[in-house]
């Protein structure tokens, strides 16, 4: 599968989290978590293991990025470790079963997962981690094929803003260009390269759903690409390897 078509499933280990921001300011975002994988490929799966009645502050917000939220019983009454299996066992059924899923992003710190993660490797599944610096084990970092803190996407730098040659952007058109190199951005971030017009699209479908060219005037979205060079934003060049499609060359400085 090309990398650009990547398949998503995420398990979070909610309790492992909340030892990372309990202590700290600002409150948790997980819209910071699925934003990031977003830009990474089609997130399928999401589930998130806890004892919901210690973190009632947080299942609105979940709810609404449709997370299914797996109630675990109090520690004392089921053991230890109750959470953590279930996750497991959780992640490994849909290994097996979901061929078509092929990265797995593991939200805890907690060395106990570096099993997990080597058995998902050994099953030709591409592993992420996403945990706190407080609490995450460097043993479980260095096991995964890519980790991220979540303190890292706290002051994650924002798409760069137009060079002083851009031309001015009509008021109903920001949004979209907005979106639209943060998109770029995301796509240099996770180092594309050529960054096709198809790519830049489907890294929009993801971080909106509802996005559509035609909503903002654009016949078709190679117009929405060149009135964004038009305007100093961006630059393309057409491939003539891959039937002369647009290839967005990077920003304007």
């Amino acid at each position: 599968m090309a990398e650009t078509e990547r398949t998503l499933a995420v398990f979070i280990d909610f309790e492992n989290l909340a030892i990372g921001f309990k202590h700290r300011r600002g409150e948790f975002d997980i819209h910071k978590i699925l934003e990031r994988l977003v830009e990474k490929g089609k997130v399928i799966v999401k589930k998130a293991y806890a004892d919901w009645g210690e973190y009632k502050q947080y299942t609105k917000p979940l709810h609404e990025n449709a997370i299914e939220l797996i109630e675990i019983p109090r520690r004392q009454m089921t053991g230890k470790n109750s959470a953590d299996i279930r996750l497991a066992v959780d992640a490994m059924d849909l290994a097996w079963s979901k061929e078509h899923i092929d990265t797995f992003v593991v939200v805890s710190g907690d060395s106990d997962f570096s099993p997990l993660v080597s058995k998902l490797k050994e099953n030709g599944k591409h592993v992420i981690g996403i945990g706190m610096k407080e609490s995450t084990s460097d043993l479980l970092a260095q096991n995964c094929d890519e980790f991220i803190f979540y303190e890292d996407l706290e002051k994650q730098p924002a798409a760069p803003t137009p060079g002083p040659q851009a031309i001015d952007v009509p008021p109903e058109k920001k949004e979209v260009f907005d979106l639209l190199l943060e998109s770029i951005a995301a796509l240099i971030r996770e180092n594309k390269d050529p960054i096709f017009a198809s790519m830049v699209k489907d890294t929009m479908q993801r971080k909106r759903p509802s996005f559509n060219e035609s909503a903002y005037g654009y016949r078709s979205f190679s117009s929405l690409l060149l009135d964004a060079e038009k305007r100093g934003l961006i630059k393309l060049h057409r491939d003539k390897k891959a039937g002369w499609t647009y290839v967005v060359e990077g920003f304007v400085e």
